[in-house]
């Protein structure tokens, strides 16, 4: 990693969470060189299925840490 791209990166994690989430997302988007306008459809519905769920109170958000743990148990095997 170069001294700028190290310093880029320094900046970027000292950004809010949901500034730092929309500049992951612009740089994921930059990767793409084609859009699969299907795709797109079917993630936009898994979306707002999802956050239809977390509305109604179907479904309870945990914290990031939490799920981290859980995701490293499984990893584990535990």
């Amino acid at each position: 990693m170069t001294p700028d791209v190290s310093e880029l990166l320094k900046k970027a994690l000292a950004l809010p969470p949901e500034a730092r989430a929309a500049l992951a997302g612009s740089l994921l988007e930059s990767l793409d060189d084609t859009v699969d306008s299907s795709a797109e459809e079917e993630w936009s519905r898994e979306i707002a299925r999802r956050i239809e769920e977390l509305d109604s109170g179907k479904v309870k958000p945990i914290p990031w840490a939490e799920a981290r743990r859980q995701i490293s148990a499984l990893r584990n095997g535990s």
